[in-house]
């Protein structure tokens, strides 16, 4: 109907006095007619500025909420491989826990600390000789945890690596006489690794043991993480051999070796050290090739070109196509459904039923027209053949009942 408004619109007489006069509209009113018609004409762009300004929100957030990481053994980690757990208790007992990022801080922190305690973590053997011999010299007490042959090596501590603890000792107990082992009577073995030196404590056979410590006691290596991780750490007496090792002085220096530490003091090698000295001509080279393919091979788009098609497809290409689909898929009930619901919808136009009709009203019509049996036309429109040849003759019939109703 033409004569009602659109919704969001006022009436046409809206705003005229009874004598026909028009009000005139207020600079405010304007200026939300202005902006409401913008925002219509725009409203994709103003959709995607705010989902681009939720995006940013979203971000910012997340970057200035206060957060972990994920770092194996790290004092702000607090999933289980994490170690915010024991360095909380260790801050209870009056322990100043320091996690330098950076070797240099490391050393700063040791220098600083009064008779400071050392736990090294260095998982991928990133630092040197020169600088675990610095480390050692500034720590009054050093903890090195799962050390790799190369770390034990330039610890010159006289401990060795000694295996793996076997899956039949989940359980390891003290069998020494060390103050911190006997304290903690039973530690989590599984996982972890054994070592043979002066003092050897948490033995599986023989004389190695998950924890060595040095002849002057100033070097302890543990090899398992999972004594000190938050997933394990309240399990048997794990808390307390962690506490002891790392809780004797007052200052905790927890140190945990990063890729940036690869080159400090000039040890450690780089990216630069490893690859051969023709890779710093491959790089441009290779730059080279891809802006040459960039520029030789890149699609240069245009406007897009409407064109019209080159021929007419009629509708009955388009229904023999379906029907050639049926007849390859086998698709005999929904080649008889469709069939069944177009004659339903044309029958159901020609008696003039109205868009409410159901099928049954439909049949009923026909059938009153016909002056036949509405029990006959309704099996008839409601049969299921089961092979094609029974399928093409039903159609056949169903072509017949509506010449016939067409004719009435």
């Amino acid at each position: 109907m033409t004569g009602l408004p659109a919704i969001g619109e006022k009436p046409r007489d809206a705003g005229r006095e009874p004598d026909g006069g028009k009000q005139p509209a207020t600079g405010s009113v304007a200026d939300n007619r202005r902006i409401r018609g913008w925002l219509r004409r725009h409203r994709g762009l103003t959709a995607a500025a705010m989902v681009v300004a939720a995006g940013l929100a979203l971000v910012v957030g997340t970057q200035l909420a206060p957060k972990g990481d994920a770092v194996p053994l790290s004092v702000h980690n607090a999933a289980p491989e994490g170690a915010r757990a024991l360095a909380q208790i260790l801050g209870r007992h009056g322990v100043s826990v320091h996690t330098p990022g950076r070797f240099d801080a490391a050393l700063a922190d040791l220098r600083s600390g009064s008779s400071p305690t050392l736990l090294l973590y260095d998982r991928n053997g990133i630092l040197g000789a020169q600088q675990l011999a610095d480390l050692r010299a500034e720590a009054d007490r050093v903890v090195v945890l799962s050390p790799r042959l190369e770390t034990l090596t330039a610890l010159d501590s006289g401990i060795h690596q000694a295996g793996v603890v076997p899956d039949a000792f989940p359980i390891l107990d003290a069998g020494c006489s060390h103050p911190d082992a006997e304290a903690a009577g039973q530690i989590t073995g599984q996982g972890g690794f054994v070592y043979d030196g002066s003092t050897s404590c948490f033995r599986t056979a023989g004389t190695a043991g998950m924890l060595a410590i040095s002849g002057d006691g100033r070097l302890a290596v543990l090899g398992s993480t999972a004594v000190l991780g938050n997933g394990r750490l309240d399990e048997l007496g794990n808390a307390a051999l962690a506490t002891r090792l790392l809780g004797a002085s007052p200052d905790l220096v927890w140190y945990l070796p990063s890729i940036e530490d690869a080159a400090s003091n000039g040890s450690g090698k780089t990216l630069d050290d490893i690859a051969p000295a023709w890779a710093r001509f491959l790089g441009p080279w290779l730059l080279l090739v891809a802006v040459t393919a960039v520029v030789w091979r890149g699609r240069r788009h245009g406007p897009l070109v409407f064109e019209p098609l080159p021929v007419v497809v009629k509708a009955v290409e388009t229904a023999e196509g379906r029907a050639r689909l049926y007849q390859d898929a086998r698709a005999i009930d929904q080649a008889r459904d469709n069939l069944r619901a177009g004659l339903l919808v044309r029958l159901s136009g020609k008696l003039r039923m109205g868009p409410g009709a159901t099928a049954e009203d439909t049949i009923s019509a026909a059938a009153r027209i016909l002056n036949r049996d509405a029990t006959e036309v309704r099996t008839l429109i409601n049969e299921r053949p089961a092979t094609e040849a029974r399928l093409v003759a039903w159609s056949q019939a169903l072509d017949k009942l509506e010449k016939e109703v067409k004719i009435r």
